[in-house]
């Protein structure tokens, strides 16, 4: 009943939003009722169906059709190769963060929103993020952001209980302040022989260890490839294959219909979680696994992973209109009501202090205070600089990481390998 009472009161604030769209006129193209269709480009979930509902039915002129790709890593090329070619990319693509630099290094790919209005919509958004899509010399604004990947650490309280260990999310938040502290309580996890492993893979943890180690991570600011010379990184991976040795990773390929299964049956005992991975855990796990699933904080201080933002290409007929749809999507209010779809967590300091979010519980896992653990994440971090091949190198590193979790290569070798991987790509 609350989370009705959230929504109504969400769709009467953007109710307000898209009467002063209707009133800027941006609906249609050529005076038509029903002749322009708006193409979003998506990946994974944004949760923005029915705020697509809600925007043509007071713009009459506007039909919205997403077109979805589920992975990432499926998503980019054919992002990459629709840009490269001027052709396919419809009037709306997502950009996720670790995507945004490539991008961002041939802006005129993209219509600047500054030039639709947007100039006045900065406070709606983190300084932080609002730069991340802006040019260096501020006169073009790529994109509008969505939310931020804030962190948490998701636990199966049945498992931890099984091997003796507290369930309490307060009491679990306290076992690891730090990676080192993670690392003790999986190795006791793994004593109690539950016959889960303590995570799934070292995709997760890895991340989360690297988006805490400073200002960048496989470039620094004036893109300069410093992956074997960026302590940080060597740390996240020094620490990553100490667990793996340590035998706390099921080596689980993220996303595999295994590491589906897996959270339906029990398979590993924690997740580093992004707000927006709480829909999987759920949708996965089953309700057969409702309430043994909680969410406490994340060992070390704050954590992003993730997050994306809304641009409208050159190539779109319909530059005025994506634009406007653009603003809605990303409004304070159109980002709390993608979080409760979704738990897509906001990057508006004014959806991230209402009291929707704020105070929002997710009945899933135990009620817990979704709101209020993520906010406190998002509010710790710094953010971390992504240079223009941060995902396809990290997906090398990652492969590094697998290999040592199959024991086809030790720790150095496959260090070695991730370091020269690098190398060449980005060559």
């Amino acid at each position: 009943m609350i989370a009705q009472l959230r929504r109504a009161g969400v769709s009467a604030a953007l109710a307000s939003v898209l009467a002063v769209t209707t009133a800027c006129g941006g609906s249609t193209d050529s005076g038509d009722a029903g002749t322009t269709t708006l193409v979003v480009k998506t990946f994974s979930q944004f949760g923005y169906e029915e705020l697509y509902e809600q925007y043509e039915a007071t713009h009459p002129g506007i039909t919205i059709k997403e077109e979805n790709i589920g992975k990432l890593g499926d998503y980019l090329p054919k992002l990459q190769q629709w840009i490269a070619t001027g052709s396919g990319a419809g009037d709306v693509v997502a950009l996720e963060e670790g995507i945004l630099t490539q991008f961002m290094a041939n802006p005129d790919h993209f219509v600047n929103l500054l030039d639709h209005g947007a100039a006045e919509l900065e406070s709606n958004f983190l300084e932080w993020k609002w730069k991340q899509a802006l040019t260096p010399d501020e006169t073009k604004l790529v994109g509008l952001g969505t939310d931020v990947g804030a962190q948490g650490m998701c636990y199966r309280t049945d498992l931890f209980a099984e091997a003796g260990l507290p369930t309490d999310r307060k009491e679990v938040g306290q076992l690891w302040p730090t990676w080192e502290d993670y690392l003790d309580t999986g190795k006791e996890f793994m004593a109690a022989e539950t016959g889960a492993h303590f995570f799934d893979s070292s995709n997760g943890i890895y991340q989360n260890i690297l988006m805490q180690q400073g200002d960048h991570t496989y470039y620094d600011r004036d893109n300069t490839l410093v992956i074997d010379s960026n302590p940080g990184v060597k740390t996240a991976w020094d620490m990553t294959t100490e667990m793996i040795s340590a035998g706390l990773s099921g080596n689980i390929e993220p996303w595999s219909p295994q590491w589906n299964s897996g959270f339906k049956n029990g398979k590993f005992a924690t997740i580093p979680c992004p707000s927006w991975m709480l829909g999987t855990i759920e949708e996965q796990s089953g309700p057969e696994n409702a309430d043994k699933w909680d969410v406490t904080r994340v060992p070390g201080e704050g954590a992003v992973r993730g997050g994306s933002f809304l641009a409208v290409p050159t190539q779109s007929e319909h530059q005025a209109e994506a634009a406007e749809l653009v603003k809605f999507l990303t409004s304070p209010d159109s980002q709390i009501a993608a979080f409760e779809s979704k738990n897509n967590f906001p990057s508006s300091p004014q959806a991230i202090d209402d009291s929707a979010v704020r105070e929002f519980t997710n009945d899933y896992f135990n009620d817990a205070p979704v709101g209020k653990i993520f906010g406190e994440s998002v509010k710790a971090l710094n953010p971390v600089y992504l240079g223009p091949d941060n995902n396809p190198i990290g997906d090398r590193v990652t492969n590094a990481l697998v290999a040592v979790e199959q024991d086809k290569l030790n720790s150095e070798e496959a260090w070695a390998k991730a370091v020269d991987d690098a190398k060449r790509l980005a060559n």
